[in-house]
């Protein structure tokens, strides 16, 4: 087999072997997609999981682009003319974007830089006597017979200043110079921020930790530099580089083979002195800030896919009936009642701040439909008056002998965003914005997976400097995690959206669309090959999303569970062995334990795969996702004037950052808990400790009403500041 060389980087660059990463890229590259690749083609990737396949395929992207980009730049070479034999072998070597760009510049094409202005007049002479740090020769003679008017060269100075011109700018787009000067300055190079001068906008206040700031360029944390660069888009603030100009530019002379003797070294000297400034440290500062930010944008993006798929994946309280509270103060609370599908039944407002007679009411509504409708639970969005409903319905509920009826708050983030959107107008043409935002926290509580595909990732609100980064990478980082998280769970086909069908592999806007249809059209599905019946989805899709979609109590049993239709014969196979029907071998652990999996091995199933179908026939469709446990906030802590230093409070993860996590202890601001407050020992990374839907206890630390912020503690016994502001 003929390795190329794109496949022997990537497996280095992922630590995999050379057989799995051509394996994974061959897979890919015949249109399978990674949910497919990682649960069902174990044997012939060696086990790749999904992250590493994620990896595989973005390295995979990144090199055929450079391979394309070498190529043009080796065919505008060689219509050059230039055969440099070492320069295009490092060329064709090149692993990375910046280098081999580099090693590009100083041939590409240019527009009237000084320096090709001076090379049109002829001075390419001049500067190479510069270059040469001859002891002989007197420079102003020799830059006599450059001078002519017609070519712009009218004296000697402008001859030798244009000579000056070329060599700065070939120092300055030497490879080899500028690569060690950019690992010197990401290595010693400090970032500095100063406040701008002038007027500044009302945000400037957010800054003012910047004012005055340098950290190490090796050292600053993506969240920090984020800030910065902020700052700086917002103009509030100036940022800068440092790095160690005297001793570079005394390198530069010694590199440029500088004679202190010559009478050239003056004029080397200052070519020096003004690449420098002009064109080399400028360069050098661009380049390392946008390393910086494609760092910091890297690190933010993972972060805030982590928290879209801890919220993806958070527990769902299953396909029960629920009544669903959009709080409200003034406009009062929205209640929509849904039932076991997310299918809405009726809808009510209950107003609870104008007085005696509205809350009688409220409470006489409210009861009704929980008469009425029988709920198995009351969602409370965590919005603006949130608590204040829990604590109301709460009390309604104990006083009619319903205590046994959980109230729980739900996260509200995004929701507006749905309510409002052309999806939700199409699904709910007749109602309200509010109803139907209503609706989205009652299904967010039954589902939180099949609610939040409908609302754009980005929208979520769990992110780090989100709208600061690259939103195009951030945009199929997003993407990926949804992928991911739908096919994990999996999708009942007969009742999923057609926005949860377009995340399944394989499926997409256009297929998921025909599904719901044909479902329309036809009705319910009764087994998986029926989806063949669907226009446009042909045996390449079906191999891909089969595995993902389930039919429940249809006319294959296997239809209900992850097990792909390809491995069937295999399974029918089995419960043959036992003497079964097939039927009976779904969930019985006695018969599936007498199974010897070694005898069913064969050169296309492995030992991966019959492990994953013998899990997959214990526990038949199961859901991955853990069982749903209610935080209940404490009644008596309501708002930041009830909280005190030293207080013990449940609370609910909400979002996690670089620097730590946000707590929702339900007072409708989230209280900060430092990665140095997380743990008890030292904590690198705040996903190590806590997850977006995490419930939690923390202890209030301190509370700065004015700048409405909350610091809290996950210690077992944190220490108090000496001083606290409430």
């Amino acid at each position: 087999m003929t390795i190329a060389p794109e496949i022997a980087f990537i497996s280095k660059q992922v630590g995999l072997s050379l057989a799995s990463v051509h394996a994974c890229v061959t897979l890919l590259n015949g249109g399978a997609t990674v949910p497919f690749i990682a649960r069902y083609r174990k044997e012939a990737t060696g086990g790749v999981d999904e992250s590493q396949l994620r990896a595989i395929e973005q390295q995979y992207q990144e090199q055929t682009a450079l391979t394309a980009r070498k190529a043009t730049i080796l065919h505008t070479l060689t219509e050059l003319g230039i055969d440099n034999k070492a320069l295009l072998q490092a060329i064709a070597d090149a692993t990375d974007r910046t280098v081999l760009e580099e090693l590009y510049l100083p041939h590409r094409p240019k527009r009237q830089t000084r320096a090709q202005k001076a090379r049109d007049r002829g001075l390419l002479p001049l500067a190479e006597r510069i270059r040469s740090q001859a002891l002989h020769g007197d420079p102003q003679r020799e830059a006599q017979a450059f001078v002519d008017a017609d070519r712009q060269v009218p004296d000697r100075a402008s001859a030798l200043a244009g000579a000056q011109d070329i060599v700065a700018e070939m120092f300055s787009e030497d490879a080899t110079i500028r690569a060690d000067l950019r690992l010197a300055t990401w290595r010693h190079g400090r970032i500095t921020a100063r406040r701008k001068k002038g007027d500044l906008p009302a945000e400037a206040e957010t800054f003012r930790d910047y004012f005055n700031f340098e950290e190490p360029v090796a050292r600053i944390p993506s969240h920090r530099y984020l800030a910065l660069c902020r700052g700086e888009t917002q103009g509030v603030l100036t940022i800068d580089m440092e790095g160690q100009t005297e001793d570079w530019q005394a390198e530069l002379l010694r590199r440029l083979g500088h004679v202190a003797r010559s009478p050239w070294a003056s004029f080397l000297q200052a070519a020096v002195s003004d690449g420098w400034q002009r064109l080399l440290w400028p360069a050098i500062t661009s380049a390392v800030r946008s390393h910086l930010k494609e760092q910091a944008d890297a690190e933010a993006i993972a972060v805030f896919a982590s928290n879209v798929k801890d919220l993806l994946l958070a527990p769902p309280w299953g396909p029960k009936s629920v009544l669903a509270v959009d709080p409200g103060l003034r406009t009062g609370c929205k209640i929509a009642a849904v039932d076991d599908t997310g299918q809405h039944l009726a809808h009510d407002v209950l107003y609870l701040v104008q007085g005696d007679t509205q809350q009688a009411l409220a409470k006489k509504a409210f009861l009704a439909m929980v008469s009425r409708f029988r709920p198995s639970a009351v969602a409370v969005g965590n919005g603006t008056g949130g608590r204040e409903a829990e604590a109301f319905l709460r009390q309604a509920l104990r006083e009619a002998g319903l205590a046994q009826v959980p109230v729980v708050a739900v996260s509200e983030a995004g929701a507006s965003v749905y309510s409002a959107s052309e999806l939700a107008r199409s699904q709910h043409p007749d109602l309200d914005v509010t109803v139907r935002g209503a609706l989205s926290i009652g299904r967010r509580l039954q589902d939180p997976l099949a609610e939040l595909v409908q609302i754009e990732p980005k929208s979520i609100g769990v992110g780090q400097y989100q709208h600061d980064v690259d939103q195009g990478l951030l945009s199929r980082k997003l993407a990926e995690v949804v992928e991911s998280c739908v096919n994990q769970v999996g999708v009942h086909v007969n009742t999923a959206s057609q926005s949860l069908l377009t995340h399944v592999a394989g499926i997409g806007p256009s297929l998921a669309r025909q599904i719901a249809l044909h479902r329309q059209q036809h009705g319910p599905f009764q087994t998986r090959r029926d989806l063949l019946k669907v226009k446009g989805l042909g045996p390449k899709a079906f191999e891909q999303a089969a595995g993902f979609l389930r039919i429940q109590k249809g006319e294959e049993p296997l239809d209900a569970s992850a097990v792909h239709p390809e491995r069937y014969p295999l399974v029918r196979q089995m419960a043959k062995d036992l003497g079964i029907p097939l039927g009976q071998l779904l969930g019985n652990t006695g018969a599936i334990a007498r199974i010897d999996a070694k005898r069913y091995q064969s050169a296309e199933v492995g030992a991966p795969t019959l492990a994953d179908v013998l899990a997959e026939l214990e526990r038949p469709g199961r859901d991955p996702r853990p069982s749903l446990e209610p935080v209940a906030f404490r009644a008596d802590v309501q708002t930041m004037a009830d909280l005190k230093p030293g207080m013990r409070l449940p609370g609910v993860v909400t979002n996690v950052a670089a620097f730590g996590a946000f707590i929702d202890i339900g007072v409708h601001q989230d209280g900060l808990v430092h990665v140095s407050e997380l743990a008890d020992r030292f904590v690198r990374d705040p996903r190590e400790i806590v997850h977006a839907g995490q419930g939690v206890q923390a202890t209030v630390l301190s509370v700065d009403a004015p700048r409405k912020r909350i610091a809290l503690s996950l210690k077992t016994q944190p220490q108090l500041p000496s001083k606290t502001s409430n």
